[in-house]
């Protein structure tokens, strides 16, 4: 469909002769991300490929290449300052970075603060033998935050395996691994979300949460809790009181987030459950598990209060549901 956005292969050097490889990757990377100096620490094995999808002004980049060192300096920033910052999630390898005083080494998982408009020094491997990385790369003016609040952040490791971080690196995996096209506006609203998570985790790391404006925290906010709603759909107690305590705001609040956007709570708990008991009953592989299991399984240890709420939002019971399942892969024979 004309006016889709998908990750767009921009170069693979696999492609190139092996004398070319690594003048492209500079030249690549110097358009697509910020000029650096590039030079591969086993020019006889150059790998290196770079992906990008652009979300309005927001870019997601994958790369993955064998040990090189990137090198930033100041007469590169005196030619040519994007003014950007990079948040920069490793998937596989070693990298270490050096960048205003701060020097960090980070492995899968870590998160990254870059700063175009100061000088670094990036080295990847050579043990393991190179690494793989994804780039959350966005204008400076889009980050709610003083500059000398997020200057400290440079060049410092940021966890990506718990709270806000974990969110940020789930969402930025989701959309590398997406095969379905988005839209102009989804990609937009995307790169938007993608900001707001970014703003929280360095918030965070800073202690100035309250600098962060309003709908930015609350649409951060919204992601945090549809994630942990995700991921405790089997707890019966899961109620807005519940979740509204864990995340230490009112009741009241909880339900003003989700009403910005179109939800209740109450209802978004429901329809996710609903949806992994249909799954359940669909699945073959499960056909012998009973009922009232799967119901349980899902948030629903009182097998009427199940029937009653999948009848209303099936037209038919858990039964005759998996019956009809059972039924169409069947005549598919």
């Amino acid at each position: 469909m004309p006016g889709n956005v998908m990750l767009t292969t921009v170069l693979n050097t696999a492609h190139l002769p092996p004398t070319d490889r690594e003048m492209a990757w500079a030249e690549t990377t110097g358009q697509a991300l910020m000029a650096t100096r590039i030079s591969f620490l086993e020019p006889d094995r150059i790998e290196a490929q770079i992906q990008t999808m652009p979300l309005g002004p927001v870019q997601l980049t994958v790369m993955s290449y064998t040990p090189l060192s990137s090198q930033r300096t100041p007469r590169l920033i005196r030619q040519s300052d994007p003014e950007m910052y990079q948040l920069a999630l490793t998937i596989a390898g070693q990298q270490s970075i050096e960048q205003a005083r701060q020097y960090a080494s980070i492995g899968p998982g870590d998160l990254l603060l870059y700063d175009s408009s100061r000088p670094f020094t990036a080295i990847a491997g050579p043990n393991p033998p190179g690494a793989r990385a994804m780039l959350l790369q966005f204008p400076r003016r889009l980050l709610p935050l003083p500059e000398k609040a997020v200057a400290p952040l440079c060049g410092t490791v940021l966890p990506g395996r718990a709270g806000v971080g974990r969110l940020l690196c789930q969402m930025l995996t989701s959309l590398a691994d997406t095969h379905a096209d988005l839209t102009s506006a989804d990609s937009t609203r995307l790169g938007t979300t993608a900001v707001d998570l970014a703003t929280a985790l360095l918030a965070h790391h800073a202690d100035r949460q309250t600098l962060i404006p309003a709908g930015s925290r609350q649409r951060a906010l919204f992601e945090q809790i549809s994630a942990y709603i995700a991921t405790h759909l089997h707890d019966p107690g899961l109620t807005p009181g519940a979740i509204a305590a864990t995340h230490f705001i009112s009741t009241r609040y909880l339900h003003r987030i989700f009403q910005q956007h179109g939800a209740t709570v109450g209802d978004v708990i429901r329809q996710q459950r609903l949806a992994r008991c249909r799954r359940d009953l669909a699945d073959p592989s499960q056909c012998t598990v009973p009922i009232a299991a799967i119901a349980m399984r899902w948030g629903y240890p009182r097998p009427s209060d199940f029937t009653r709420a999948f009848r209303a939002a099936s037209g038919m019971t858990p039964s005759e549901y998996r019956s009809a399942g059972q039924d169409a892969k069947r005549a598919q024979r």
